[in-house]
């Protein structure tokens, strides 16, 4: 699917970019920079970052290569370096009222693999959400390193989709993990973190929480924070929080997190990516504005506004507490989730595909798709544009909406929407 505005394509010519860029990628480029402006991004994992961010990811800073810590490096030049990581360290821990944090972990999966080589042994039992019923990957998916290299053990949702904690309770205190394992990449309603704490302290198991899809939310300080339940806290830093892509960790427990740091470097990873730190250091700086939390307030609104419509239009979404939603397409539509990601994409609509709770689909099929707010409400989406969204996607996977008229429709939101830059 590529739908070009022609005049967007001959505003960002090789020539004009006036950069040593390969005119390939420049072409490229362009090309995805009208997508992103001409689409309605609503994957609940993606975002639009500020250009300072984007500025600072793309900087000299990716020169210098500083194997080690500020103040411990394996390098000399690093005393600029050193103070941009440590600036990014003291707001991070600001941001979440923490006292330690580890800004160089290069995205989600690998802060969870150092979290977990930091506090747990091969072989250690973790108890956590299946991907199949909301979590993510490295929370112990057969096909992951996470199962491979330690004993998986899950909790479940209730029949009403939500995180059952009385079974969690009871499967805590008879497996007896050593650590308990919450947060998650589809799953709608907030976390009880004190309650899930408390029962993790009970069972004598570490508390983990993986918050990677609401650090924005709980930043903004519309979910409830992780600490002081929970003994360590990764995160991406590209959702919600509106950051570059890459991964933290947090903790308030001394002794994890020397144990974090030992097992980062020299442990999995080499040189850290300090244009991507400078990038995070800019975002955690932007997240402890009150423009921001009035930004996540919206998210949340129009994710709701959202999934409200599709439930009054007759389909099957899941309610919604957060950034995203869950919607069946295969009992509204008749639909895979899988070709309803296709068909949204004929009509500039992004949508991923997702297993939903009791999926009989198979995990690269699924039931249904997951949709979230956040990416568009950078762009400055209203709640009667939500609106639009539903009735748009609800009609079109029905079939009484053709595709002419739908392209017509999405186009008009986009129009009234904020560019993204292409630089």
């Amino acid at each position: 699917m590529i739908l070009l505005v022609k005049h967007s394509l001959k505003k960002y010519t090789y020539k004009e970019r006036r950069c040593f860029m390969d005119k390939k990628i420049a072409h490229y480029l362009a090309l995805e920079n009208n997508r992103q402006n001409e689409c309605l991004e609503l994957i609940a994992s993606e975002n639009f970052t500020s250009k300072a961010v984007r500025e600072l990811c793309g900087s000299i800073l990716t020169n210098k290569y500083s194997e080690g810590y500020p103040g411990k490096r394996y390098y000399g030049g690093c005393q600029h370096i050193d103070e941009i990581e440590k600036l990014a360290i003291n707001e991070l821990c600001k941001l979440y009222n923490c006292k330690f944090a580890n800004v160089q972990p290069h995205s989600g999966s690998s802060a969870n693999m150092i979290a977990y080589r930091a506090i747990m042994n091969k072989g250690d039992k973790l108890l956590s959400l299946s991907l199949e019923e909301g979590g993510h990957l490295t929370h112990g998916s057969p096909v992951n390193f996470s199962a491979k290299d330690y004993t998986i053990v899950h909790y479940g949702l209730g029949n009403d989709g939500r995180i059952d904690y009385e079974m969690l309770e009871k499967i805590a205190h008879k497996e007896k993990p050593q650590v308990i394992l919450a947060g998650f990449s589809a799953y709608p309603y907030q976390i009880d973190f004190a309650r899930i704490g408390k029962i993790a302290k009970d069972v004598g198991a570490l508390f983990m929480v993986d918050m990677a899809h609401i650090a924005g939310l709980i930043a903004a300080g519309v979910h409830p924070s992780p600490f002081p339940h929970a003994d360590i806290v990764t995160s991406t830093t590209h959702k919600t929080l509106r950051g570059p892509r890459g991964g933290i960790i947090l903790t308030n427990n001394e002794n994890i997190i020397k144990k974090v740091n030992f097992a980062l470097f020299p442990g999995l990873q080499g040189g850290p990516l300090e244009n991507i730190i400078g990038g995070k250091a800019q975002c955690f700086i932007e997240a402890n504005t009150p423009e921001f939390r009035k930004y996540i307030e919206n998210v949340v609104l129009n994710t709701k506004v959202c999934a409200d419509e599709f439930r009054k239009l007759g389909a099957f979404s899941s309610e919604t507490e957060t950034h995203l939603f869950l919607l069946n397409t295969k009992k509204s539509y008749g639909l895979t989730g899988k070709v309803a990601e296709a068909k949204l994409e004929e009509i500039n609509i992004t949508v991923n595909k997702n297993m939903l709770p009791n999926d009989d689909e198979r995990p690269n099929t699924t039931c249904g798709i997951r949709l979230g707010f956040a990416a568009l409400t950078t762009r400055g989406l209203d709640e009667e544009e939500a609106r639009k969204i539903a009735s748009i996607i609800h009609h079109y996977l029905k079939g009484d909406l053709i595709k002419e008229k739908a392209l017509s429709k999405v186009k008009e939101i986009t129009d009234n929407l904020k560019r993204v830059e292409l630089i």
